[in-house]
């Protein structure tokens, strides 16, 4: 859920939100609620940046607080699945109800210096203080019940690695790794795409559900991906894409060029022709932009079962 990230971006707005629990909480609630009801089979926690070293150091709460605060994180987004679920369990079935994935961005997000956007920190920082930063938060969301982990955002290979490692300390946990990228070959730190997502994939399928990218351009998924299951023996990796809206940050000014920009939704069929197994959106996306996004999910489908009931000449 990206548009509530937005309340709480700079450590100013951070202790406001700590300070107004209440109000927080609710607007909380309703925005998961919006997107689930917009039509999302998935909605992720807002706890992207959320870290017990970053809260015990910016907003001066206790290591047993901080930690408690990523698991009411993921426990608000599970009360507004709740009470959709409550509110039309005449018409879900339970296999059909959303679940609730533990968002974990990058090591660079706490930094407040940018490294996230192009994994620089990878260069200055260990594996093993990465590590010691990720664990709390990852055991404070699988702690709080999430029915998925969402390894998001990530820049670099070395980072990816670490955490596909560490999902291993938790069995019975699954999760979708997805990288943020500069461009249609590399990772933002410069790494090959395709060859990271296959290292990362192959050493740990039994607990990955899917690989790809976020935080992107739309524009430049299709060539991310195309290619990445082409040829040899190897099983497909099932593949995830929740790009931004297509905007421009400027930061002056905030984002902009949106009506520039040709819409998430436009690109969605191809995705799926591509392999693409799960789809949304990232930054600057809508309950608005999900309905958009569903609706051409179903017209994909309706357009699959055409082609296939047609004659074999």
């Amino acid at each position: 859920m990206r548009r509530f990230c937005e309340l709480a971006k700079d450590q100013q707005n951070q202790k406001r939100a700590v300070k107004r629990p209440y109000e927080c909480s609710r607007i909380s609630r309703i925005l998961h609620k919006q997107f689930i009801s917009a039509g999302a089979d998935l909605i992720i926690t807002n706890t992207y940046q959320a870290s017990v070293g970053g809260f015990v150091e910016h907003l001066g709460m206790t290591p047993r607080e901080s930690y408690e605060l990523i698991v009411r994180g993921a426990e608000l987004a599970k009360r507004a699945r709740d009470l959709y679920i409550e509110e039309y369990q005449d018409y879900i079935k339970p296999e059909r109800e959303p679940w609730v994935v533990g968002s974990v961005g990058p090591y660079g997000a706490h930094l407040h210096d940018g490294s996230e956007y192009d994994g620089s920190y990878a260069d200055t920082t260990t594996v093993e203080t990465m590590r010691e930063w990720h664990k709390p938060r990852i055991q404070a969301l699988v702690e709080a019940g999430v029915d998925l982990l969402a390894l998001e955002t990530i820049p670099c290979q070395e980072e990816a690695e670490l955490l596909v490692d560490m999902l291993r300390g938790y069995p019975h946990m699954k999760a979708w790794l997805s990288f943020s990228c500069k461009d249609e070959q590399s990772i933002a730190h410069g790494e090959s795409f395709q060859k990271v997502a296959r290292k990362c994939w192959e050493s740990n399928p039994e607990q990955l559900v899917a690989v790809g990218v976020n935080c992107c351009a739309p524009s430049i998924v299709s060539k991310l991906l195309r290619g990445l299951n082409d040829g040899g023996p190897a099983a497909p990796v099932p593949l995830i894409v929740y790009p931004n809206s297509g905007e421009k940050y400027n930061p002056q000014i905030g984002w902009i060029d949106r009506d520039k920009c040709e819409p998430v939704e436009a690109f969605i069929q191809e995705w799926l022709d591509v392999g693409v197994r799960y789809v949304g959106g990232c930054c600057r996306t809508y309950a608005s932009d999900v309905s958009r996004i569903r609706n051409q999910v179903h017209r994909w489908r309706e357009r699959r079962r055409f082609e296939r009931s047609l004659p074999v000449a």
